[in-house]
């Protein structure tokens, strides 16, 4: 049957289920409609000479609106994803108003649906669970663990059981942070931040969050030994996943010299060790995702003294970029980067039509070249922070993303704010 597509994708090295393939894709109505064959179209991009991967899905950044938009907003937020190559993103809900309560996420909904040029889901806090899930949150967290007591910890993981959600969590023990913190105050050398939250403490909150939760994922994993107890977790059954922050990848405690409390962030830089650790679980599959944990501020708030400076750091433009220069380093296998930035995100947070480049799948689609080798330079970026901890790392940027067959980053924006679409996460009861 003669049918007549939308788009093209011509001449492309294609990553699909099978590996890479010489083999055009066909878009008809936003989906993948047809791999290979010789077809019609409307339109057409030639992606001769280069790689065309599946949209990486960044399940965790904070776009900070409502309540602050000066450090980043919907749209200034979805165009660094965008430009980064992310077609899908998972917003936090520590924003002001924190959205805790279906009128909360509403707010933010109709912000997000007004700006974003990429699809987007929205997580709830731990506050009214059961009406978030109704209003459409994603998932519950991410939860700081050291903001709640133990008793309070176990009642949310259970409520949010109880409403077929899946939990996220920022694991870090509340009391072991409380305890270091309070004799190192007095010193203001930026290393002290990670020695005041020890490995000790990610690993208690993990196994507490573990004893007390069948079905959670852990966010921004740091230290070889929450590794260890994720890795162990998994083996015996239990229903977890994880994720890792290229800044816990790429930095360590020395890093600290050069740039001071603009690396400070939580949890904080480790040893070298602990990062190689890392790299081992991303590369072998015990680390699921990789996702930015893209958290702006301006340099003035960044600038301020160790303890003062606010916690985060940007990153969902540089994520990608940052990876693939990495598969080019032989840090990780462009196999397993597609596996960590699109089909496991998709999997974990249940985005059917997420994830991969095949027949029914929306056409959210990569175009690299990765011959392009540039130096990260926070000028050319698009966060409203205005700088990066990545400046004059190497990266391979994309020339062209695509969110459901239509065209939203070829070097400039290239769709309306507003483009982007909440996505559902199905509930599990």
């Amino acid at each position: 049957m003669d049918i007549s597509f939308d788009l093209a994708v011509l001449n492309g090295r294609v990553f699909t289920h099978a590996g890479l393939k010489a083999i055009d894709i066909w878009i008809k109505d936003g989906k993948v409609s047809a791999l290979g064959g010789s077809h019609r179209a409307d339109e057409k991009i030639d992606a001769m000479g280069m790689l065309v991967l599946p949209g990486a899905i960044d399940a965790h950044v904070h776009f900070r609106e409502p309540g602050q938009e000066y450090k980043e907003d919907w749209l200034s937020g979805s165009l660094s994803a965008a430009a980064g190559g992310v077609t899908a993103v998972v917003d936090q809900p520590n924003t002001d108003p924190k959205t805790l309560d279906a009128r909360s996420f509403e707010m933010k909904l109709d912000l997000a649906r007004n700006r974003s040029v990429v699809d987007f889901c929205i997580n709830g806090g731990p506050g009214r669970i059961e009406e978030l899930a109704g209003a459409g949150a994603a998932a519950i967290g991410e939860i700081f663990t050291y903001e709640q007591s133990d008793e309070e910890l176990k009642i949310v993981l259970e409520e949010i059981r109880k409403a077929g959600m899946l939990a996220t969590v920022h694991a870090e023990d509340g009391s072991v942070v409380r305890e270091k913190t309070e004799p190192l105050k007095s010193s203001h050398d930026p290393q002290v931040y990670s020695m005041a939250r020890p490995a000790l403490a990610e690993a208690k909150a993990i196994e507490k969050v573990l004893e007390w939760s069948e079905r959670l994922h852990i966010c921004h994993l740091s230290t070889g030994l929450g590794l260890d107890l994720v890795r162990t977790a998994k083996m015996s059954g239990k229903g977890v996943s994880c994720e890792v922050a290229p800044h816990h990848l790429l930095f360590n405690e020395k890093d600290y010299r050069q740039q001071g409390s603009f690396l400070k962030m939580n949890p904080p830089l480790r040893g070298q060790a602990d990062c190689d650790a890392l790299w081992a679980g991303l590369r072998d599959g015990t680390i699921d995702a990789l996702a930015s944990d893209h958290a702006p501020h301006l340099p003035e708030e960044k600038r301020d003294d160790i303890w003062d400076a606010p916690a985060g750091v940007p990153g969902v433009e540089t994520m990608l970029p940052l990876m693939l220069f990495s598969v080019r380093r032989n840090l990780i296998s462009l196999e397993r980067l597609v596996d960590a930035t699109a089909a496991r995100p998709a999997r974990i947070f249940s985005l059917a039509s997420k994830g991969a480049i095949e027949p029914g799948k929306d056409a959210d689609l990569v175009i690299v070249d990765t011959k392009n080798v540039n130096k990260i330079n926070a000028d050319h970026l698009h966060s409203r922070a205005d700088w990066t901890p990545y400046e004059g790392l190497e990266a391979i940027f994309p020339q062209m993303t695509l969110v459901r067959g239509t065209v939203v980053y070829d070097g400039d924006l290239a769709v309306s704010p507003g483009f982007g679409r909440l996505l559902r996460m199905q509930r599990v009861l």
